[in-house]
């Protein structure tokens, strides 16, 4: 298994798909939640608009942006004469670019509704206190929010890190590993080589390392983030 070139490849491609969904999916989805649990109109409304991909199953997703991707954006890349539209990136070397892009715009409805409940939790009267002592927007959310909404943080964080090491869906609907094998995580590697290919025996080695790896990521992800939490408490 630790001899053959396309596994430590996928290994590579997979962290780095990984480091990068969670970081942008747990940045966006709280500034939503901010948004979302401020005074603004249409909250409801917008509510129910963020939450639909989430609904939606992962494999038309990805059927659905590889059109977009192949025909729209080329389409409309042209009309304008933009270069940069005219060619599908899904081709190209970027083409994990536009799967992370998916993944990141699926993943942020379930990352905002944790958020918002933690956001929700946080009592007004700090808020009221901290704005008497003079206290700006900055200095609430870094003082009073994140630190009170860290156990929310620390779900996310998991639960991101956790399926993002284990993407396949998105990968499968819209590239299928390609081009080459440039986008092919370890799932995608270990289902495509094993059932589909003649390396059964290796893949099945490759699962079980890669269920340590996930396990192992996550279990050191909850003792840092409680260390963490522990030391915001006292």
């Amino acid at each position: 298994m630790f001899s053959n070139a396309d596994i430590g490849s996928a290994y590579g491609f997979t962290f780095k798909f990984a480091v990068f969904a969670t970081i942008f999916v747990n940045v966006i989805a709280l500034l939503i939640a901010l948004g979302l649990t401020s005074k603004i109109k249409f909250q409801n409304t917008l509510k129910a608009v963020y939450f639909l991909p989430y609904m939606l199953g992962t494999l038309i997703v990805g059927f659905i942006f590889n059109f977009i991707f192949g025909n729209l954006l080329p389409d409309l890349g042209k009309a304008l004469h933009w270069s940069f539209l005219t060619t599908n990136i899904l081709g190209t070397s970027h083409a994990w670019i536009g799967i992370l892009i998916v993944t990141i715009w699926q993943g942020l409805a379930f990352n905002t509704l944790i958020y918002m409940s933690g956001l929700q939790s946080v009592s007004p009267e700090l808020y009221e206190a901290a704005s008497l002592d003079g206290a700006g927007a900055w200095k609430k959310f870094w003082r009073i929010t994140f630190p009170l909404i860290a156990p929310f943080f620390t779900i996310n964080l998991v639960l991101s890190v956790k399926g993002y090491l284990m993407v396949f869906d998105q990968i499968m609907a819209m590239t299928s590993g390609g081009p080459g094998n440039s986008t092919t995580s370890i799932s995608v590697l270990i289902y495509t080589q094993g059932f589909q290919g003649s390396q059964f025996a290796i893949q099945s080695a490759n699962g079980v390392v890669l269920f340590l790896i996930v396990a192992g990521v996550s279990l050191f992800q909850l003792n840092v983030l409680n260390k963490r939490e522990d030391r915001i408490e006292n």
